[in-house]
């Protein structure tokens, strides 16, 4: 069973948001990573690119399908995980260690959208 992690808020898409003040720092569930299977690459945006909540910043490619990454806050891109070009295979390792960008949120209400961990863990079944 994918493992969820208390503390984090969630999106029905399966990402992840862990906020820092006005910074979301973005990744993607442990059941997304296992629904993919072995990620090959991640394709990344460009720090200070604008993100909208909803709306895809980015994709995930595996040896079985390509899965695009959406936004669960609008905002603009002041950090991204490089690592992750070099060594995708990390999300699978610590899906919660390995994220993926940090946006400084234009709009903090967003987050009122977004699912807490126990309601995350009804979708992610």
């Amino acid at each position: 069973m994918a493992k969820i992690n208390e503390g984090l808020l969630y999106c029905e898409s399966h990402e992840w948001v862990k906020v820092d003040g006005n910074v979301a720092i973005i990744g993607v569930s442990d059941f997304a990573q296992e629904e993919m299977g072995d990620i090959t690459y991640v394709d990344l945006p460009s720090e200070g690119d604008t993100v909208t909540a909803g709306e895809d910043f980015g994709a995930l490619e595996s040896v079985k399908a390509s899965s695009e990454l959406y936004s669960p806050v609008s905002g603009t891109v002041i950090a991204v995980n490089s690592e992750l070009e070099d060594a995708p295979e990390k999300v699978n390792e610590d899906p919660y260690a390995s994220w993926i960008i940090k946006v400084e949120m234009s709009d903090t209400k967003e987050l009122d959208a977004l699912m807490n961990a126990s309601s995350y863990a009804e979708i992610a079944k």
